[in-house]
Order: structure tokens, then sequence, then C-alpha cells
């Protein structure tokens, strides 16, 4: 598909495939899309592709007959009526991204990152990761015959992830240090040319990552919802969102935007910290801590942007505690049977939490995306919950334990 690569700092065009930032100023780099033959559809244009991320592939900047795919998209989005119920709504849905094909979000960026570096002649591909996404380019590089390498912090990986990354076959390092330790690291070695950069500073991922916008909307019959609430980590899926809104924008598909809402937990909250004093830059968090370790990032690559996203949606950011976090998670699963790693329960969380100060209105239509499956980060879920009864394999005494 036609489109260009700019600086989203100084607005120059960027022709070499594996820059990551601008050559002249240092910025970060956006897609910028040919939307003109677009404007000439309607979304029902799309439908003849089932729902997932390549049904839009009009917005998308690879040629849909090229793309690894492992039929990622087309998540669920369910309405929660036992959550209203107790939150004090009238219109809340989820979003479910654990039902992507390895279980997160990533997936979608993934299949478009991928995609460009087979594109671009790539053979090795590489990322930090807090876990998520070195599973996701594991699954993409191996469909794609690539060699992969992922660096993740010592000691801060949930194990469903760790597992999948060795599962796919990616070379795994574990580094001395944080995720952005992680991420400088990797940096270095894309700068040399050693491997193609798969982390969402790469501004081919949230191109991908856009499609879970698409996705709502089509899944709300295009009534834009009042806002829509997701968790901040590395910040590109919010970023991702925004983008999806302009440009749907732009091809006169919607008329307005959904308020953009950014959790992030108490432990690791620079995005948090610049709302609250109207900045539009932020410090980062040189030791980010939560039990959340998908959102554990304390330098988000795509920070600026997504301040630039919830400004200018007439969003908010807020943070959460850990127990609000656990408890959040907990409830979605009790109440509505849908299973989520922590971190994806910070959207949830950060709701609770705007709902009981009033900066949530009851009657507003809410869409929280919940980025990633439970079994991601099983260990967590056994930590925080009771353990299991012993009894004897003798009616009676069941009947005592569950009457207790």
């Amino acid at each position: 598909m036609n489109h260009k690569v700019i600086c989203w700092d100084c607005g120059m065009e960027i022709e070499d495939p594996y820059a990551d930032t601008c050559h002249r100023c240092g910025g970060l780099l956006t897609v910028k899309m040919d939307l003109e033959p677009v404007k000439e559809m309607k979304p029902e244009d799309l439908a003849s592709r089932p729902m997932g991320v390549w049904r839009y592939h009009p917005f998308l900047p690879i040629d849909v007959d090229k793309a690894i795919t492992l039929l990622e998209g087309g998540t669920p989005l369910y309405p929660c009526h036992a959550l209203e119920e107790d939150i004090g709504m009238q219109r809340l849905h989820v979003k479910y991204e654990g039902a992507n094909p390895t279980g997160s979000f990533k997936d979608r960026g993934m299949t478009v990152g991928v995609s460009r570096a087979v594109a671009v002649g790539a053979k090795v591909v590489g990322c930090a990761s807090t876990g998520n996404t070195s599973a996701s380019l594991a699954a993409y590089a191996a469909k794609a015959g690539l060699r992969c390498a992922v660096l993740l912090p010592s000691g801060k990986v949930a194990l469903g992830k760790l597992a999948q990354a060795m599962f796919f076959g990616a070379s795994v390092i574990s580094i001395d240090g944080n995720f952005d330790d992680a991420l400088r690291t990797v940096r270095e070695l894309a700068d040399e040319n050693y491997l193609y950069l798969l982390n969402s500073i790469n501004p081919y991922r949230p191109e991908g990552q856009k499609s879970v916008l698409f996705e709502i909307m089509d899944q709300l019959s295009y009534e834009v919802p009042d806002r829509i609430i997701l968790p901040v980590g590395n910040a590109a899926n919010i970023w991702a969102v925004y983008k999806a809104l302009t440009e749907l924008q732009e091809v006169g598909w919607i008329d307005r935007m959904p308020m953009l809402t950014g959790v992030q937990a108490d432990g690791s909250m620079p995005i948090v910290q610049s709302f609250q004093t109207g900045r539009d830059d932020f410090d980062p968090v040189p030791t980010p801590e939560t039990v959340a370790t998908a959102i554990r990032i304390g330098n988000p690559v795509s920070g600026r942007k997504a301040l630039k996203a919830i400004y200018s949606t007439r969003g908010c950011a807020v943070s959460v505690t850990d127990e609000e976090i656990l408890q959040a998670q907990r409830m979605l699963g009790r109440r509505e049977g849908v299973g989520v790693e922590p971190a994806s329960a910070a959207s949830i969380a950060g709701l609770i939490k705007l709902r009981a100060s009033g900066e949530v209105c009851k009657d507003e239509k809410v869409v929280c995306i919940c980025t990633g499956n439970a079994l991601k980060d099983p260990d967590t879920i056994i930590k925080s919950c009771p353990p299991p009864m012993q009894s004897k394999a003798d009616a009676s005494a069941i009947k005592r334990l569950l009457q207790a």
C-alpha cells in the first residue's frame, strides 16, 4: 500500500528501512498512509474478509497477499452486565485480546512488523521484552523462517511468556537490568544492522495495532464509544488507537473521537505523572516495579505519543495499586468469566477508580481493552488466590467443605 515513513517530530521523510529514529533530529518515526483510495469506500466494503487484522488492509502499509499471518485479530468484544452492576455503569464492553494466537495484542503489530522485515530482506529479527513481545515475535519469526533473538530483563518475565519464546525457537537472552536496559542493548544491535528491530519503536508495529480500534468500531456498528481505556506500558497501543481514530476521521467513517484513557501501575507511572502536571513530555522512572509485568516500563518509547493521544481526545491518565489490579483481575474472572493477566486488568482497575471519583459517568459507553491472556502469568494468579482445599475422596466430606 502507498505510504511513507516520516519523523513524528520534524516531518522529515525517512527512506532507510532499518531506521527507528530520525537521522536529522533523533525523533520518533510514524507511517503516513495514502488514504485517498479509502475515501471512495465504505466500512461494509471490507466485510468480504473475516474479521481480523487483514480485513483492514487498505489502512495497512503491507501488501495483504504477502502478509506473514497466524490469523490474528477477530477477538471478542464482551458486553459486561455483571461488571456494570458492580461498578455502577450502564454500557460497558471488554475487548479481549487474550484470544490472539499467542495470547496478547502484540500479535496485531507483529504480523505487520514481521511482514515488513521479510519485505526488506531481513534475516534476523529481535526485540527487548517484558514477555508478550518476545512470545509474539518468536512465533511470527518461526512462521516467516527468520532467526529471532529476544532480550529479557533477568527474573522479571512471567514464566508463561518465557516458555512461549523458548518454545517457538527464539534465542532467549536474559539481561542483567530492567526492560529499558534490554531495549538500549537491542537498539545498539539494530543500529549496526545486525538485526531488524521489532519493538514498538519500529513504525510498522503500531500500524498492525491500529486494527484493534477498527474491530471495536466494526463490532459496535460504528457507534463511537464515549471512552476507551487501555493499560499503558511502552505506550504504543494507546498511540495506535489514536492513529486509527484519526484515519477513520480522515476517510469520513466517524465524526468524533472517544476519550482515550491510559492506566499505569503506581510503581511505574511516568505518563500519569506528566498528565497530572499538564506536561507533554515525561521523566523516566529509573526502577519501575509492579506485579503487572507487562507494564513494568519506566521509560516508555512512545510516551510522548501517548500523551498526545490523551490530550487530543480530552482523555486522562490514572494510576492504580497492585492490589487494585489484582482485585480487578479476580472480579473480571469471577463475574464475567474472562481471564486476563494482571497488566490487562489495569484497564478495569482504572475504570473502577475513575467511576468512584466521578471522572467517568455512569451513562458513558466505555470499552476496556484487556491486552493479554490469564495464562501468561499463572504464578501471580496462584499467589493471589486461596490454595486448593484438601479432602478425602468422600462425598460427605466434600459437601461439608462446600457448605463451609
